[in-house]
């Protein structure tokens, strides 16, 4: 009943909205913006049937309304963007809480930093004040009022200034190139005191704890892009769960006596909450953070239902996949629930955009980490 009153949501009710308050805020469709809302949820069903098109995600004998055909449409989407943050996260984790990729910050480069910015404000105010004299001078030489007109009547102002007086508009150019510098300094100064406060923060014990969970994380990292090429490459899906296939290797290796299907089933339950907590967790502070940079008073309730329609599309591919981390007799209950899809298109899809999305950030973080005043680490 829940994944239907989800799909109901996500499908019909708020696309319609967020059409809606869409066409609200154009005030030339205002009076017809209920005939406008549904040719907008119109054109997003079209394109949300014909994006199953391409993708081998239903089996032939689903009707045309069944659950599945709605299921397995939002899985694509859901999926993808799944993959996509786990693969950022997946690198953005361990190069956020390493200390081994911070620069190397002091007092003395703060402080010849914070000098720059005092001498460029300076530069400021002095051009600002020699624009504010040069206008009172032409101001009481009458020129304000009596300046020629056209294209001839500029060419002439420029080239032929008066005695004594500034050119004004070279000046402007000057303090807008003076400010834009400021603003990046002020930038480079706060990214300063932002590292250093992160250095200090690495020498405590909460520290050295994420330090360590860097490390750990930068392994697992390692190993699920080298996991998720060798599936893409065999064109091969677990038939086990992680858990109780460790706990096989554990035991076998120990040679101890140990009730794997009991512990394994606990163990899992136990470890798909925590990954259905973290993550959707890690996802909302993400999707808030995006809602503060780009909202305003028009457009608040259109980001706020795509947020929600973002974290239902999410939620329903959580299920599609973590059923792959349950023990079989709960998998099998879970495919009788969401219908026959291809649930090894989903994994074998998941994996290739993780591949892409995690090769990608290892290329920009290396990047943006050359292109740092600092390029020598921390100790």
């Amino acid at each position: 009943m829940n994944l239907c009153v989800i799909l109901l949501i996500l499908v019909f009710m708020v696309p319609f909205y967020i059409g809606y308050f869409i066409v609200s805020n154009i005030q030339l469709l205002h009076k017809q913006r209920l005939l406008f809302s549904c040719l907008l949820w119109l054109t997003f069903m079209y394109f949300f049937w014909k994006l199953g098109d391409p993708f081998p995600i239903l089996s032939p004998k689903h009707g045309i309304l069944s659950i599945e055909q709605l299921i397995s449409r939002v899985g694509v989407i859901g999926v993808t963007l799944m993959a996509l943050l786990s693969g950022f996260g997946a690198v953005n984790c361990p190069y956020t809480y390493m200390s081994y990729f911070l620069r190397n910050v002091t007092d003395t480069d703060i402080l010849a930093l914070e000098r720059r910015l005092l001498q460029t404000m300076d530069m400021i105010i002095s051009k600002k004040k020699r624009m504010a004299m040069a206008r009172r001078t032409l101001f009481q030489k009458g020129e304000v009022y009596n300046k020629p007109s056209g294209f001839w009547g500029m060419i002439k102002s420029v080239a032929t200034s008066a005695p004594g007086s500034e050119n004004l508009t070279l000046i402007q150019q000057e303090v807008d190139a003076l400010e834009e510098l400021s603003r990046q300094l002020f930038l480079e100064t706060a990214d300063l005191y932002a590292t250093k406060e992160r250095i200090e923060y690495s020498k405590t014990f909460k520290g050295k704890y994420f330090n360590f969970l860097g490390y750990f994380f930068s392994i697992y990292c390692v190993w699920k892009i080298f996991m998720a090429t060798i599936n893409i490459v065999f064109d091969r899906v677990g038939k086990t769960d992680p858990v109780t296939r460790g706990i096989e290797i554990t035991v076998n290796y120990l040679g101890i006596q140990f009730d794997v299907k009991f512990w394994s089933q606990h163990i899992s339950f136990i470890l798909v909450g925590i990954i259905i907590v973290t993550s959707i967790r890690g996802l909302l502070i993400t999707l808030t953070k995006f809602f503060y940079a780009i909202s305003s008073s028009k457009s608040s309730n259109v980001i706020v239902l795509l947020l929600a329609q973002i974290m239902g599309m999410y939620f329903v591919s959580s299920v599609l996949l973590i059923r792959m981390s349950m023990p079989l007799e709960y998998r099998t209950i879970i495919t009788e629930v969401l219908g026959e899809l291809q649930f090894n298109f989903y994994h074998r899809w998941f994996d290739v955009i993780f591949l892409v999305s995690a090769l990608s950030s290892i290329l920009f973080l290396y990047l943006a980490h050359k292109q740092a005043p600092e390029k020598h680490m921390a100790p």
